[in-house]
């Protein structure tokens, strides 16, 4: 092998090492971190933020690139033309940042973090807005650094989800509330809804905790090379394919949204455990955008996890946790109430017809703040209107509002279109995956899970980042990304569910 390559692959596994610290780091200041530790873990992340940088940008890495770049990739596999080309364009990002500006951006992540924490528990937006007008500073000037023929909001979506411009996004999104909008209203005009007050009543935590770990598990999660934790808001985190860590959060009034997030975080673990990590600690082994990782979740969560014959098949052993609330409940009422419409104001409690608007309204809130049509102190104002408009709903305090996810603490922005485009990805997988394999709806009805996630550890997990997002759409379905396939497959479960006309 090339020599040069060979050095190229030392250099990125040990970045890849450095990250799964990081990550790691990150992971247990939401699980585990003291809340006295805030300060020295932000400089701590600081510090290694900082190593990190300079390893991405050594001028040995660039000159070992440049040697590769200038010679024929004919002889060269297609696992080492991806690395090498995911590293050249990580290598030209992260040399046009100064440190400075990296350092900055973590140290007020990790801040950030902490001040959310505390603003959603005492309900101040106030007392968040400074971190989020100082993100949008940085994270402006980051655009402008790294990406200055692009608007700077299309710079930090192309971070999540690479080649997606605003252009692309807005007529797919204003299409989606076209057709949304209607079919909720309709949903919602039925004289007879769904009995959900089974639903309702006291949980116990424990065997709460003890029905998510099992199916879980049920599905294909590894847990000898993962764990199931609790934090503030879910999330699939840790450092390899064989550290994968999940959390969840529990209310005893509540065992559905604890039950679905462990399903949700799931998917997203068995993409983490599924990656070809045999390849080594390199870009090729790494997933793909966030749009494909979120499309593995809602693959299990709702393709899966929210279908008839899963229901099916869990109902008993659900009932047997909670015996006496759902004594009156049989396995359609269940399927029916665990697929209610009912606009929500919470995101990730959200159902998925009423989901897309709200990740609708944190894009249009995001590209008006950095096309300066919106200002950070309107936005309590500006979110309960849209909520108004969309859903028909309005927040009763920034606590239920505005400042509800995590994301914006962390500078995340150009993160939420991901979780509709992987929507819409999920079903488009889920529908050639059953005319691929017949039997799915059997299988899933019987339990019998291997098939399902032996489909999506070949034709997706193990295929890291060989392909784009749409070249992997391409192979894996036989067409590009096509909403039709969303928009259909709500309307007809729902007008079922509804009994609409």
């Amino acid at each position: 092998m090339d020599r040069h390559y060979q050095n190229l692959v030392q250099k990125l596994e040990e970045i890849t090492h450095l990250n799964g610290v990081m990550s790691t780091l990150g992971w247990d200041q939401e699980v585990m971190m003291p809340a006295g530790a805030s300060e020295a873990r932000a400089k701590q992340i600081a510090a290694l933020a900082g190593v990190i940088h300079e390893r991405m940008t050594d001028p040995a890495l660039g000159d070992c690139l440049n040697e590769l770049k200038e010679k024929n990739f004919d002889h060269l596999n297609e696992v080492e033309r991806c690395n090498i080309r995911e590293a050249l364009h990580s290598y030209e990002l992260e040399t046009k940042v100064p440190k400075r500006l990296v350092q900055e951006l973590a140290e007020l992540g990790s801040r950030g973090q902490g001040i959310w924490v505390i603003a959603r528990q005492e309900n101040k937006f106030s007392d968040f807005a400074p971190v989020l007008k100082r993100f949008l500073e940085l994270k402006t000037e980051w655009a402008q650094r790294i990406s200055p023929e692009l608007k700077p909001y299309d710079a930090n979506i192309d971070l999540f989800e690479r080649g997606t411009t605003m252009d692309m996004i807005t007529p797919i999104f204003e299409c989606l509330k076209q057709e949304l909008i209607p079919l909720i209203e309709a949903i919602q005009s039925q004289p007879l809804q769904p009995d959900t007050s089974f639903l309702q009543g006291r949980f116990a935590l424990d065997k709460q905790e003890a029905l998510a770990r099992a199916i879980s598990q049920d599905i294909g999660f590894n847990i000898a090379q993962g764990r199931i934790d609790v934090s503030v808001h879910p999330f699939c985190g840790g450092s390899h394919p064989t550290d994968v860590r999940i959390t969840t959060r529990y209310k005893d009034s509540d065992f559905i949204e604890s039950l679905y997030s462990v399903i949700h975080e799931t998917g997203h673990a068995l993409y983490e455990q599924g990656r070809p990590h045999e390849l080594g600690d390199v870009p090729a082994s790494e997933s793909l955008t966030m749009g494909i990782h979120e499309s593995q979740s809602l693959f299990w969560e709702r393709m899966v996890a929210q279908s008839k014959p899963f229901c099916s098949h869990y109902f008993d052993t659900i009932r047997a946790a909670f015996p006496e609330n759902l004594k009156s409940a049989d396995v359609d009422s269940f399927y029916r109430a665990i697929n209610t419409c009912k606009p929500d104001l919470i995101r990730v409690e959200a159902d998925e017809v009423t989901y897309p608007l709200h990740v609708i309204l944190r894009y249009e809130i995001e590209k008006g703040l950095f096309e300066g049509s919106m200002r950070v102190d309107d936005l309590p104002e500006i979110w309960n209107e849209s909520m108004q408009k969309y859903l028909g709903i309005k927040p009763p305090s920034d606590t239920l509002g505005v400042l509800q996810d995590s994301h914006w603490s962390g500078g995340a922005f150009g993160y939420f279109p991901s979780y509709t485009l992987g929507a819409m990805y999920a079903c488009q997988f889920y529908n050639t995956l059953l005319r691929e394999q017949p039997d799915t709806k059997k299988n899933i009805a019987s339990g019998n899970f291997a098939p399902i996630k032996v489909w999506l550890n070949e034709k997706i997990h193990r295929q890291g980042r060989l392909y784009t997002p749409q070249e992997l759409v391409q192979r894996v379905t036989g067409e590009a990304l096509n909403p039709d396939h969303f928009i259909g497959y709500l309307k007809t479960k729902y007008g079922e569910i509804y009994q609409l006309g």
